[in-house]
């Protein structure tokens, strides 16, 4: 099992869960949860086409594709989860006690500090085979996020509009690009991991187990729901995994329009209110917001902690066409920022 010494005060600082859906007219989402205590104050951003971003001291990075997604501005923009032009879209979640990088930049690669990758990913891929075939050109070094003041331990996952979805994960023994057969990631452990431990739990269902017999007596669940018995229901990232892989299973999709509907009731499983997860200082890891990424019609969709009302962006040929980036803040309900 998960060793508990891997939960460092790193792990304490945030947790999040992802998980893909398809519905029932054949388009493919990606969401997610964002758990912080340290306010992120993140805002939906869009990337225009060709966009330069300059990492410290003399890196930089171009980008191809416009995307949309959850980021603020440090400098210049940093996001953590969107959705591009090509429907590609992906996530970046807490990596503790497994992420390992490179000590520096390395010459004819492309060197990015592991909070810069998401831009890059969304900004100069169309699809998950096209990342595969540039997973060789791709460095990640160790370089401080300026927000947070470390390095922060990132893996990320990966989705297209075809259904495919990967896994991307720096360790001491180098990168991987795995791919992912249940479209769901959270926290440390890795992902392989992950998947090995739904191994001891073959015996979740819908439905309800049937009576048993003790001797002389029979033995019935008192109500309904039986079949989740055993189901893990703490917010470790290894419990998350379980369940939320459990509820996508067997929830019942719905047409495109109403998918965002369904993803936030799965997401309902794992979101942690105030209070309930606490930290050594007092202070309390909750769900700042929820992500719905739509990757038919790249549209990203955010629906934060204190105001549950759900928004949305899509990108647009003007909008994928501006000079220089675009946020949309949530109070904001102009143009294509709408309430669904």
């Amino acid at each position: 099992m998960y060793d508990n010494h891997q939960n460092n005060i790193e792990e304490a600082i945030i947790m999040c869960t992802s998980v893909t859906f398809l519905s029932t007219t054949g388009d493919h989402f990606l969401a997610r949860t964002m758990d912080f205590a340290f306010e992120l104050d993140g805002r939906p951003v869009v990337i225009p086409r060709h966009q330069t971003f300059t990492n410290d001291p003399e890196d930089s990075y171009t980008t191809t594709y416009s995307f949309v997604g959850a980021g603020r501005n440090f400098g210049h923009y940093i996001l953590v989860d969107g959705v591009n032009e090509h429907g590609l879209s992906a996530a970046a979640l807490y990596f503790s006690g497994e992420a390992s990088y490179a000590p520096a930049p390395v010459d004819g690669k492309v060197n990015l500090a592991p909070h810069e990758v998401l831009n890059w990913l969304l900004g100069n891929n169309t699809d998950c085979a096209d990342l595969g075939s540039k997973i060789d050109t791709l460095n990640i070094f160790n370089k401080s996020n300026r927000l947070l003041k470390l390095v922060v331990p990132l893996h990320w996952i990966i989705a297209d509009k075809t259904g495919h979805t990967y896994v991307l994960e720096m360790q001491a023994d180098g990168l991987h690009y795995l791919e992912n057969p249940v479209g769901v990631m959270t926290n440390t452990p890795d992902f392989n991991w992950h998947l090995k431990n739904l191994h001891n739990y073959t015996n979740l269902q819908p439905g309800p187990h049937p009576d048993r017999q003790f001797d002389q007596m029979p033995v019935s669940a008192y109500g309904p729901g039986s079949g989740m018995l055993g189901t893990p229901g703490d917010y470790t990232s290894v419990s998350r995994f379980v369940r939320t892989a459990f509820i996508r299973q067997y929830t019942q999709a719905e047409s495109t329009e109403n998918t965002v509907n369904v993803l936030s009731h799965i997401l309902n499983s794992v979101e942690i209110p105030k209070g309930v997860k606490l930290k050594d200082d007092g202070s309390s890891d909750y769900t700042q917001y929820r992500g719905y990424m739509s990757m038919a019609d790249s549209t990203y969709y955010m629906q934060p902690y204190q105001d549950q009302t759900i928004s949305r962006v899509r990108l647009t040929a003007d909008l994928m066409n501006l000079k220089e980036p675009k946020e949309f803040p949530l109070h904001d309900q102009q143009q294509v920022v709408d309430l669904v």
